[in-house]
């Protein structure tokens, strides 16, 4: 083996850059376990209060939570900014960590579809002609159907309804943002063209929108996708507790304003009453703590709780426990640090105080101005002595005549960022509209030497000074911008008032403890897996089989490391995914070992024969798993959620696998053999395993033909019978998992749903008798939040009295805050499902296309693709067949869905090795032996590599099996079908896909003979 110090060199090099990767991960938990318990000590002494025991029973559980969460917030708030690791301060070595799925850490996924026919309609004219209307309706009833964007069907529908009139009679070519020379003859293709721009820059601005309020909400690691050509945007919102409000959030239009303001001077007077007025509302409520009772916590030298609480005091620089006197005579002042002098600016604020002066504001006796609008700056604020991202800006807004802004964002045509010719500083220019342009001149004219805030929902991002009278629409916004400072300003800028609405199309809700459910489930079966394919190899191969299981554990490192490195996120298929990924990554182990064994039977050297069993193993583990990274790449691109993170997991797990054991295993034996001691590759009890068998598959293929046919026509009648039972996913609906405080039986449950619906929900026990699946088409087409609540409302009322402690309605729908009611949802639109059945069925088809292009190539003869897809084929029937026919007939749900449709990608992919394996002998076989008949070459084929079919096929499965029984009910059905997908592509290698392609090599190879013999 040549270059074996590089080789090794580079491996540690990439093991302890993958330690360093994931050392993150430990990190974020170790102090996140300390804000824990610093929540739990607060908990404690709060339940140790007497004006605890007054509150109800009912709300106590609800009242500790709330003290609980903010509690950890209020630790992990104070290290934010604190350099806890390496130089790395908490919030980027969080940034850093492991990223969990929603179905692991629990949270909120949504996709927002945008309302391009509304825009399209918001670019019209006041009074349109009748073609356009036409033309809208139909482009909106073909938007149903099809994947095509609708600008494009709008139009088709054009040209359908009104081929030879111009469009400009129905568009404002006033209201579209893009160049038109000649207003007059601009054609419906220019037109056309323009709009699918002002379709382009909606979805990126308000994919912008999107981001930005999404991280002014607070969420950790939070995943915002473009979904191209759909105007839709995916947001994932790992932890999120407030489902709701994430709803309001995401769907409200963006809001572009310019206010008048006032100055710190004409508000500093409101501002000082305020303070005497918070210090007198202090004073009083200390007084009244001062005569109640209160209660002394343990000493000092025996409570975490102090020192915890000294931890903290001395992570916010504030040593004391008590408020200084300065806090004391200025409450106000001590959390909002006055500016002075002639700006809008009132004075910063640590951004862990801006809610408390937002209450104070809002519930002051003290008469402000009636137009005066507090309101925070969108960006921290930095400069010298601030800690960077802490303090925020107060501005002082003007409601002229209660009219809120005096101009708002619909009047902007466009915004770009240009560079002061003296400073070099980077502004932005923005251009208005005739009508926009005559408004703005008033305003700037009025406000001269005064302030005009920029604002974006509610939050400011500019507020510069007008120095002189602006005419003609074009001005230019300074403010000592960075250039990614300017490039978002000047992308909010031309976001203008968002006249398209978004509306949720699929959401799916996670409670926590569901999460922490499949955690622990997904560890446990990959622990499990982990051992057993350890333990397996360990004893079929010896020696050899450690240094597979060495392999192994690296790979499990690399591939952990990789995964944090890519910021690629880890949800329960992924760890299907990994454990998938170990049976996959011994299976080079096993081609390798298999053939040294037979090099070594040979009569070969173990030198020589471990040498030449590398080398002549090569192709096959190269073309083998390049067919699986095929089929992952066509699932990362065409799943979501969940599924895509279990591609990204066995794209990387395959490329990590194949360099482990090939590189790792080898530098091992290297190391051994230098030293003059013998390596095993099998034990006593495996030694003869499957050796030398003279079985003649071929002779049995016709038998086979008969029993795959027969199964196949009962799997066929099955789908025309009986049909499949379909996520909603696929189907579009509601689907709640709801758990129960005592056992439950689905036919109750389903009794007491039909009874308040009026139609029969879908029940199934999920994970236990006291936890349930229930999917319900109620209103399926009404994806409105109204609809939402009056399902959750008579879910509520179908099932609480199941429950034997009394729940509310406000308890049973907290997703995320109570250990009972509803844990888990997912809503689906129906247009959205359908796109999902289309889309499954073109992966599945694109794979079998690939696969069949790359094997075809590879071999140079189009029978053996042929015959590894026919395999693929047979293989893909019969595990659809499979859920078709014992669906609502086995303990556990088998759903159609995406991650059913994972399955048979990743089925499609994985069962391809076995007949790569066997054409590549075949191949060689024929290579070596030219003149021997096909029928004995093939046959030889089948049994020199049974073993290692048989191998690959029992480790494989082991870990599946391990996922299917421990991993939870949530990928159960899953697990089965891979499992299923291993067991019958294994019976397929042997007796179809091989005997396929040896029949019609003998049928062309005939056709030739007859062709030869007319010639002559």
């Amino acid at each position: 083996m040549q270059s074996k110090g590089a080789i090794t060199f580079v491996a540690i090099l990439i093991g302890l850059a993958c330690v360093f990767q994931l050392s993150f991960t430990a990190v974020t938990y170790i102090h996140e376990n300390k804000a824990s318990k610093y929540a739990e000590e607060v908990v404690v002494a709060e339940q140790s209060k007497p004006s605890f025991s007054e509150i109800s029973e009912l709300d106590q559980a609800f009242y500790l939570d709330g003290i609980r969460t903010e509690a950890k917030s209020k630790y992990l708030d104070s290290i934010a900014n604190k350099k806890i690791y390496l130089g790395y301060t908490y919030k980027e070595v969080k940034e850093k960590e492991l990223n969990l799925g929603l179905d692991l850490k629990g949270g909120m996924n949504v996709m927002l579809q945008l309302d391009m026919a509304e825009l399209v309609r918001s670019c019209a004219r006041e009074k349109t002609t009748p073609e356009f209307d036409q033309a809208m309706a139909l482009a909106r009833s073909r938007a149903a159907e099809t994947h095509t964007d609708f600008i494009t069907l709008f139009a088709e529908a054009w040209n359908e309804v009104a081929p030879n009139q111009r469009m400009s009679f129905d568009i404002d070519l006033d209201k579209l943002s893009g160049d038109i020379r000649n207003k007059s003859r601009v054609t419906n293709e220019e037109i056309i063209s323009l709009l699918q721009g002002e379709a382009d820059a909606v979805i990126n601005n308000s994919y912008t929108v999107v981001e930005r309020r999404i991280n002014q909400f607070g969420v950790a690691q939070p995943n915002i996708q473009k979904i191209a050509r759909t105007g839709r945007i995916l947001v994932e919102l790992p932890g999120v507790k407030e489902p709701e409000r994430v709803r309001k959030l995401l769907q409200g239009t963006a809001s572009l304003e310019f206010w008048q303001t006032y100055t710190y001077q004409e508000i500093q007077p409101f501002l000082n009453e305020l303070n005497n007025e918070i210090r007198e509302r202090n004073e009083a409520l200390e007084a009244e703590a001062a005569t109640a009772d209160t209660v002394e916590l343990e000493d000092p030298e025996d409570s975490e709780l102090k020192s915890i609480e000294e931890e903290l005091a001395a992570a916010t620089g504030d040593v004391s426990t008590s408020a200084s006197a300065v806090e004391k005579a200025n409450p106000l002042f001590a959390k909002l640090q006055p500016f002075g002098g002639n700006t809008a600016c009132l004075g910063l604020a640590h951004y862990r105080d801006t809610a408390a002066i937002n209450a104070w504001f809002r519930d002051t006796h003290i008469e402000f101005p009636n137009d005066f609008v507090p309101a925070w700056s969108f960006k921290a604020f930095s400069g010298p002595g601030v800690e960077l991202d802490t303090y925020y800006e107060l501005i002082a807004l003007k409601n002229i005549a209660g009219k809120g802004a005096v101009l708002d964002g619909s009047v902007i045509t466009s915004a770009r960022v240009n560079y002061n010719q003296m400073t070099a500083a980077a502004e932005v220019s923005m251009t208005m509209n005739s009508a926009g342009a005559a408004r703005w001149e008033v305003i700037t004219e009025q406000n001269i030497g005064k302030q005009i805030a920029i604002v974006m929902d509610g939050s400011v991002y500019s507020y510069p000074n007008v120095q002189n009278k602006i005419s003609g629409g074009n001005s230019q916004i300074t403010g000592r911008f960075t250039q990614a400072e300017a490039d978002d300003l000047a992308t909010v800028l031309k976001s203008g008032k968002l006249s398209t609405p978004a509306r949720i199309v699929q959401e799916q809700v996670v409670g926590p403890s569901l999460g922490g459910a499949s955690i622990r489930s997904g560890m446990i079966s990959f622990a499990i897996a982990f051992l057993l394919v350890l333990l397996y190899m360990a004893l079929f191969y010896r020696r050899a089989g450690i240094y597979a299981d060495i392999a192994l554990l690296c790979n499990v490192l690399f591939l952990f490391g990789a995964l944090v490195s890519f910021g690629a996120v880890l949800t329960l298929p992924g760890i299907a995914g990994l454990v998938l990924t170990m049976g996959m990554a011994v299976d080079a182990n096993v081609i390798i070992y298999e053939r040294v064994k037979e090099e070594l039977r040979a009569g070969k050297a173990l030198r020589l024969a471990i040498a030449d069993g590398y080398k002549n193993a090569y192709s096959a583990i190269i073309d083998g798993q390049l067919t699986t990274i095929i089929t992952g790449i066509i699932l990362y691109f065409f799943g979501s959620g969940a599924v895509k993170g279990f591609a990204a997991v066995l794209i990387i797990g395959i490329i990590t696998s194949v360099l482990t054991s090939i590189f790792i295993t080898r530098l091992l034996m290297e190391a051994r053999l230098k030293r003059n001691k013998d390596i095993s590759f099998d034990s006593p009890a495996t030694k003869n395993f499957l050796k030398d068998t003279k079985v003649n598959f071929l002779g049995m293929r016709k038998w086979a033909y008969i029993a795959s046919g027969v199964v196949i026509l009962i799997c066929f009648v099955s789908f025309f019978t009986k049909g499949f039972t379909f996520g909603v996913d696929f189907s579009g609906g509601r689907t709640y998992v709801v758990r129960f405080d005592a056992p439950v039986t689905p036919e109750e449950v389903r009794a007491a749903t039909m009874e308040e619906f009026g139609e029969a929900a879908e029940v199934k026990q999920f994970g236990g008798a006291s936890q349930m699946r229930i999917t319900t088409k109620y209103k399926v087409s009404d994806q409105s939040q109204e609809v939402d609540k009056e399902v959750e409302a008579k879910l509520y009322e179908a099932l609480k009295d199941f429950y034997a402690t009394p729940l509310t309605l406000d308890g049973f729908t907290s997703t995320l805050d109570n250990p009972n009611g509803i844990i888990s949802s997912d809503r689906v639109d129906a247009s959205v499902a359908s796109e999902m059945q289309r889309d499954a069925i073109i992966a599945v088809i694109f794979s079998l296309i690939a696969i069949f292009g790359y094997i075809a190539i590879r071999f140079r003869n189009w029978t053996w693709g042929v015959g590894g897809v026919s395999s693929l084929i047979h293989n893909t029937i019969i595990v659809v067949g499979f859920f078709s026919i014992f669906t609502g007939v086995l303990p556990f749900t088998l759903d159609v869905d995406q991650q059913f449709i994972a399955a048979v990608l990743t089925i499609i992919g994985y069962s391809i090795n076995d007949n790569v394996v066997i054409f590549d002998r075949i191949r060689e076989y024929r290579t070596l032996y030219p003149n021997r008949p096909l029928y004995q070459n093939v046959n030889e084929a089948l049994n020199s590599t049974l073993s290692r079919t048989i191998n690959t096929a029992l480790t494989t499965l082991i870990v599946l099996i391990a996922i299917a029984i421990f991993g939870g009910e949530s990928i159960r059905g899953f697990s089965v079908a891979l499992a299923l997908g291993v067991a019958v592509g294994t019976y397929a290698s042997i007796f179809v896909g091989t005997p396929i392609m040896y029949d019609l090599n003998v049928r062309k190879e005939k056709k030739l003979e007859v062709k030869t013999a007319k010639k002559k």
